[in-house]
């Protein structure tokens, strides 16, 4: 439901810290959610969006990443694409269920739960403003940066 305040939410993040929402309030934030670390799709995303950071930045933007890895793989992943962003683990799956991400999919002609690519613009004063669901790698990055700048 856009346009409605986002529930406040703490979660491990990468770099040893706990991110709360509620501390980026006065910025907007780029919340996306993607499957899982070093996949084809999950590695150009979080590239196109490394490639564009400094842009998010000038307008006070935050970008944050979000899977159900684990810190650990979190920290490799980000090590080894140069992320200048953090990624929060939500390993109990409460972040992606806060936001509905969760999807049956077919993997290998088997039924299985994964993340859905999903992204999230959550506005200064912590009000959902947009999102994609279902999101397709290829000018993601570009288009939620062009958002954000209408904001």
């Amino acid at each position: 439901m856009i346009d409605h305040p986002v529930a406040d939410f703490s979660r491990p993040a990468t770099g040893g810290k706990e991110y709360r929402l509620s501390d980026s309030l006065g910025h907007p934030v780029v919340l996306y959610f993607y499957p899982k670390d070093n996949t084809p799709g999950c590695t150009t995303e979080a590239s196109d969006f490394r490639d564009l950071h400094a842009e998010f930045s000038a307008l006070g933007c935050q970008v944050i990443g979000v899977s159900r890895d684990s810190v650990k793989s979190h920290e490799n992943f980000k090590t080894k694409l140069n992320l200048p962003f953090d990624l929060l683990s939500d390993a109990d799956e409460s972040l992606c269920n806060q936001f509905a991400v969760i999807k049956l999919k077919t993997m290998y002609g088997k039924a299985c739960r994964g993340v859905e690519r999903s992204t999230f613009v959550i506005d200064a004063k912590g009000v959902l403003r947009r999102e994609w669901r279902g999101v397709k790698t290829a000018g993601h990055a570009r288009e939620v940066l062009d958002y954000v700048r209408s904001l």
